[in-house]
């Protein structure tokens, strides 16, 4: 008996997978393959959840109107015109949904997000992949990618998985050469990590732009993972349209309180973004010593660095030697880097760590 049908867009559509937390014979080692923040979460936060456990039976504020109005205190932005969801996830498939379709085409860059083209297959429209310039952001070659049915471009920025960072001059002359009916999407889920003298002026954009959408995340600097809190901000005609398709209750009670304490909690960002910048350095220096036997380590504005391997030493062969050696770390041949590990900066001990299994697995001990 053959039964329903689903859409055939949606089978061309690889699903996500996400970074393993285990070995392949099912040891828990150190994780260091879903850019989670390794100090682990704020205090406050951690209170705020906790005190969240009164209300168990009641149904969120679906209008999430004390986390819109933390974060519009917080970055300067009006409350009115943010959105949020169960992760930026969510976010930037809101946007797919209300503006891409059959017969659109979104754009993205190559080693994008691999949420990008789910997102954009869910709705039927057609994934464009613009050539990246040495795994980065390529504006020009994004620009000659636009037609007639371009609706909507994805760029991260940093990005994932090569950490990769445009500046602002880039960022504002792909919008300007842009129409006015493509969204630009700027996907900030790693935007705590850039040094403040770097900023993209994205916020900015957004604004005053009409076509402009930001997206911000709870899980990596703020430690919120497992909360899945994400949100977005743009002008009011594209966060309208947004709300329409949007889940009723998609962030919890706790959620939302640990996410309010954890926007005050202001140490606990200096020194997340302190061990971030420090380690991640130190990481890429290492990295740089190894180059005699092919590893590259690609400039990262993240937390987390790519590490290409041009040798004998191979991205595979290395993935399974540091498993064997304790870390896991992320192997992308799913997203056109079988010759690159994307490697989270952990704590100390992880990141030396690692170092010096990458060392002992390229011959250089």
């Amino acid at each position: 008996m053959n039964g329903p049908a689903p859409k055939p867009w949606i089978m061309q559509i690889a699903p996500y997978v996400p970074g393993r937390s285990t070995t392949e014979d099912g040891r828990k080692v150190a994780k260091l393959s879903s850019n989670e923040n390794p100090l682990g979460t704020s205090p406050r936060a951690r209170e705020a959840f906790a005190s969240a456990a009164t209300s168990l039976e009641r149904y969120p504020d679906a209008g999430a109107a004390d986390l819109r109005e933390a974060l519009a205190a917080k970055h300067g932005l009006d409350p009115a015109r943010i959105i949020y969801g169960n992760g930026s996830d969510e976010v930037l498939h809101l946007a797919a949904g209300a503006f891409a379709g059959p017969g659109d085409e979104v754009i993205y860059v190559n080693y994008g997000f691999a949420v990008y083209p789910i997102a954009t297959r869910r709705t039927g429209a057609t994934p464009v992949i613009a050539p990246d310039k040495d795994y980065a952001t390529d504006v020009d070659a994004i620009l000659a990618a636009v037609t007639d049915r371009t609706t909507m471009v994805f760029v991260a920025n940093p990005n994932n998985p090569t950490g990769t960072y445009a500046p602002r001059s880039e960022i504002e002359r792909l919008h300007a050469g842009l129409r006015d009916d493509i969204l630009l999407v700027l996907d900030h889920a790693y935007a705590e990590y850039i040094d403040g003298a770097d900023d993209d002026g994205a916020m900015a954009l957004a604004e005053r732009a009409s076509n402009v959408l930001v997206t911000r995340t709870f899980s990596k600097m703020y430690g919120l993972a497992a909360e899945r809190i994400g949100w977005g901000y743009g002008a009011a005609p594209l966060i309208e349209a947004m709300h329409r398709i949007r889940l009723p209750f998609s962030i919890t009670i706790a959620g939302q309180s640990a996410a309010i304490a954890a926007l005050g909690d202001t140490d606990f960002v200096a020194n997340a973004a302190a061990h971030n910048a420090k380690w991640r350095t130190w990481f890429s220096d290492e990295i740089a010593k190894l180059g005699n036997a092919g590893l590259r380590a690609i400039p990262s504005q993240a937390n987390f660095v790519l590490v290409v391997f041009e040798g004998d030493l191979t991205a595979e062969t290395a993935y399974k030697g540091l498993m064997d050696a304790g870390y896991i770390v992320r192997w992308l041949p799913g997203q056109g880097l079988p010759h690159g590990l994307r490697i989270t900066i952990g704590t100390e001990d992880e990141t030396r760590g690692v170092i010096a299994a990458l060392r002992t697995l390229a011959g250089a001990e």
